[in-house]
């Protein structure tokens, strides 16, 4: 099974702490030798360099849920490490709401600083913003204090498993038969008996998908765009007991982020994006205290932590 991989570069929010870099995220693509990154903190590079099976030059499309530092500024040395990456000289598109392209231009003519490669923006509107035919990207509108989106990438439905072993009882030779059984098409074999390949494939299997908030208050609009989806990544800056906090800097607490987790009923939930002041056994209330109040509404969640890795499994039909 192909696979495709999560890795956590930063989970902190507003600024880095000891044990959190600020939000960046990279998809990781192995079977097509490439990788996405969603967010672009200050440092992002350096935990790439901790992240030893990320390369810089495989890095392909970056999304930004919207411009405000702790999500965007390690943007243009991060392209900068790249154009010196060896391979590092194929494309790079970068998505995100207007102005993206505005800022990275006057970085760039400021610091007088040129890529090897090509760099080009997609300014983000709610709907589909890329698809390739295996993988398809959509935003939509969340709830802060900017313009924000979050991201949904969805996978392309698979064809069915072959059954190997119902072949094999019916006599079919392995080679080159198995591929045309296996696309569905018919064959005669050699005794005059013909095959319908779709008898032998089992029923189409899901694509995998998978749904990153940004930052962001309660938002429908998120909700809708999770449903189903096999992973919710959401924010989680504030303990329940922070509403108002939360609600002043129009961010998710906890609970806000299980709640739309149930309300899409998707299959798992990981929390990420956490304030420095649950970090530390100082306070009473702390990151186990985040994890216990999500989990009494959606018990499928985890927290996340800088460098994690998650395997996102298909799921079979």
């Amino acid at each position: 099974m192909t696979a495709v991989e999560i890795t956590f570069l930063g989970t902190g929010s507003g600024a880095p702490s000891r044990a959190r870099n600020v939000s960046a995220t990279a998809l990781h693509l192995p079977q097509r030798g490439e990788w996405w990154l969603i967010d672009c903190g200050e440092g992002t590079q350096h935990q790439i360099l901790r992240a030893s099976h990320i390369r810089l030059s495989q890095l392909t499309r970056i999304f930004l849920t919207h411009l405000h530092g702790d999500h965007l500024f390690g943007l243009p040395g991060l392209l900068a490490s790249r154009a010196l990456a060896q391979g590092g000289v194929g494309p790079v598109t970068i998505y995100g709401p207007e102005g993206v392209e505005a800022w990275l231009k006057a970085t760039l003519r400021a610091a007088g600083m040129r890529f090897g490669f090509p760099v080009n923006v997609v300014t983000v509107k709610p709907g589909v913003i890329c698809t390739d035919g295996e993988f398809t990207v959509m935003a939509a509108p969340v709830r802060h204090r900017i313009e924000a989106y979050g991201y949904a990438i969805r996978e392309a439905e698979q064809t069915g498993r072959f059954e190997v072993e119902a072949a094999a009882a019916l006599g079919i030779p392995p080679g080159p038969l198995y591929g045309q059984l296996k696309a569905g098409k018919s064959v005669t074999l050699a005794d005059g008996r013909v095959i319908e390949g779709a008898s032998l494939v089992g029923p189409t299997r899901p694509g995998r998908y998978i749904v990153f908030s940004g930052d962001t208050s309660p938002a429908p609009e998120l909700v809708l765009m999770a449903q189903g989806a096999d992973l919710l990544v959401h924010e989680a800056t504030y303990s329940e007991q922070d509403r108002s906090l939360a609600d002043r800097a129009a961010h998710a607490t906890a609970t806000i982020a299980a709640e739309a987790a149930r309300d899409a009923g998707v299959h798992a939930l990981l929390l990420t994006h956490f304030s420095a002041r649950y970090e530390g056994g100082e306070s009473e209330v702390n990151l186990e205290t985040l994890l216990a109040e999500a989990r009494a509404i959606f018990p499928e969640t985890r927290l996340a932590h800088d460098l994690l890795r998650v395997s996102v499994p298909r799921r079979e039909q």
